[in-house]
């Protein structure tokens, strides 16, 4: 921000200024102005001091500068909201779609194993028994052999 400040004019601050003297020329101009120095206000922010920029820069480009980024700003905040609307439809059709069809194919691959189990079971049990089974009464009975000495 710009501070204006009135100064009266003295005699005493005359002497003192670079621009005071008639006599003057260019050159000690030039070299009086370096010896002037800015005085930066402790007080002053970084904030304050860019603020103060705005008036270095015209108000049509301001304007131009201000829709830009107010346009931008909308274009972000609209693919935000679309993006997000997105993902919600997203996930939830994977939730209403997706999981009842994943659980429903686990049950079902629970019930094959099982069946296959049990299959497996069934011919097992079905060889046992054709090994261990009593000779049927139409076979003839092998006789044993004993060795000799017995």
């Amino acid at each position: 921000m710009v501070k204006v400040e009135i100064v009266e004019e003295r005699d005493q601050q005359e002497s003192t200024s670079p621009y005071a003297s008639a006599a003057s020329s260019r050159t000690s101009s030039s070299v009086s102005l370096s010896s002037v120095g800015s005085d930066v206000d402790a007080e002053e922010s970084f904030y304050q001091r860019i603020a103060a920029l705005v008036d270095i820069v015209p108000p049509t480009t301001r304007h131009k500068i201000a829709a830009r980024v107010s346009r931008t700003a909308g274009f972000f905040r609209t693919s935000g909201r679309v993006l997000g609307n997105l993902v919600w439809i997203v996930t939830t059709s994977a939730l209403l779609v997706g999981l009842p069809l994943a659980l429903s194919l686990e049950d079902e691959a629970k019930i094959v194993a099982q069946e296959k189990e049990m299959l497996a079971q069934q011919q097992g049990a079905q060889h046992m028994a054709s090994m261990y089974a009593p000779p049927s009464p139409n076979q003839p009975q092998q006789k044993g052999v004993v060795p000799p000495g017995f």
